[in-house]
């Protein structure tokens, strides 16, 4: 199958929940932005990791409780937003406040998987004022090594010279953790199918942007807002240990293990990781931004 037909059975195959309303806004710089908007009450963004876009959270927004609205954007170059440059995560996270600036949201949950995390701790850098509470899923602070950053390249050649299939490939053994791969060969085939839909622009841009991006380890000592930090058991690319030091930085954060699930956490243990999420977005304390 070319690239082409793989990621366009990808996106057929991966029609959004009932009930889920699909959007699109323009950025303060033109691009256009698609969004999923689900369910209302209290307002959690759900930010995609590499190389996801927004179908990467239909397993949450078809299960939302009662009191939680999600939003899940496709970050430029992803899905069906843009890929006008800059691809920066700093423009990332002034992308997400244009989407609660469209929607009419003050404060929001922001939860971040992997890239997303790093969209997310960004930010809480540029907009802390439009951070209701933090959830940090399968990630980390620190920046690239040496060896991190030349991985990053390679990938970057790969993508140019392959496509995303390839890069989905090479995706694979790292995002699932052992027991979905060993056990769930349907859920490996649709988050491949997932993958592949990437378009090559985007998945570029995004790899030079995590190259690049800062260390964000000064910034955990001064979030102040509710922090939750998931973390897959099988995870080996941010692994347990990566999140419990993430976790330590951030002054009240929680820990909270998902079993039998890798890099790829909600999608490979959508339950477990809904109801950790709906957990801590349902216990904060009241606030004028509850919808």
């Amino acid at each position: 199958m070319s690239e082409g037909r793989e990621g366009d059975a990808g996106r057929a195959a991966a029609a959004a929940p009932a009930g889920v309303r699909t959007a699109t806004l323009r950025a303060d710089d033109g691009a256009r932005l698609a969004y999923d908007d689900a369910g209302a009450g209290r307002a959690v963004v759900l930010v995609h990791g590499f190389p996801q876009s927004r179908r990467y959270w239909h397993p949450q927004l078809a299960a939302l409780p009662a009191g939680v609205r999600a939003l899940a954007p496709d970050l430029r170059g992803f899905g069906d937003s843009e890929p006008r440059a800059p691809l920066s995560l700093d423009r990332h996270a002034d992308d997400l406040v244009a989407l609660l600036d469209h929607v009419g949201v003050a404060r929001a949950v922001v939860c971040g998987l992997s890239m997303g995390g790093y969209v997310a701790l960004a930010l809480w850098r540029r907009h802390p004022a439009r951070v209701r509470a933090l959830v940090l899923a399968d990630t980390r602070a620190g920046a690239d090594d040496a060896a991190g950053r030349a991985r990053r390249d390679a990938l970057v050649a790969l993508a140019r010279r392959e496509g995303s299939a390839a890069v989905a490939d090479t995706q694979l053994a790292g995002s699932l953790g052992r027991t979905t791969r060993e056990r769930e060969p349907a859920r490996v085939a649709a988050f491949r199918a997932l993958l592949s839909a990437a378009p090559v622009e985007g998945i570029v841009g995004a790899l030079l942007a995590m190259r690049d991006r800062p260390d964000a380890t000064a910034t955990l000592p001064t979030i102040a807002v509710p922090t939750l930090v998931l973390v897959g058991a099988e995870d080996v690319l941010t692994p347990v240990d990566e999140a419990r030091r993430l976790a330590a930085g951030i002054v009240g954060a929680r820990l909270a293990v998902i079993d039998g699930a890798g890099h790829a956490s909600s999608w490979e243990r959508p339950a477990a990781f809904t109801a950790e999420l709906a957990a801590f977005v349902l216990a904060l304390p009241p606030s004028p931004d509850d919808g």
